[in-house]
């Protein structure tokens, strides 16, 4: 009854910009983080960004500084601005978070289906 839907994926231009987004639905008692995971052909999935309900944020190395995560917990969303595109930012970026969905029930991990995103000219 719990499902990740993302959002905003597409094709841009290196050193352009593009904001995805996740909303969370069904039966949900609680959020206790929300992140993106990207991987490529090839390659294992490593995480990009996460943010708790506290407002706390971690982001992975690779980033350097481009990218933004933010969240609105009152709709169970939250999105990645990526700005300063490169090729190789290309990947299929998933929606993660770990939530209950009874009070005092385990945390479990939920996974959106992913969007593309291709940085190429």
């Amino acid at each position: 009854q719990v499902q990740l839907v993302e959002s905003g994926g597409g094709l841009v231009q290196p050193g352009g910009s593009l904001k995805l987004s996740c909303a969370a639905s069904g039966t949900i008692f609680s959020i206790s983080v929300m992140g993106w995971y990207r991987q490529a052909p090839g390659k294992e999935r490593e995480l990009v960004a996460s943010i708790t309900n506290s407002g706390s944020t971690n982001y992975a190395d690779f980033v350097k500084g481009r990218f933004t995560i933010s969240r609105d917990s009152t709709k169970n969303t939250v999105a990645l601005q990526m700005n300063s595109l490169e090729p190789e930012d290309t990947a299929v970026y998933y929606c993660n978070a770990a939530l209950q969905i009874y009070r005092a029930g385990l945390y479990y991990i939920y996974w959106g289906q992913g969007t593309q995103v291709t940085v190429s000219s």
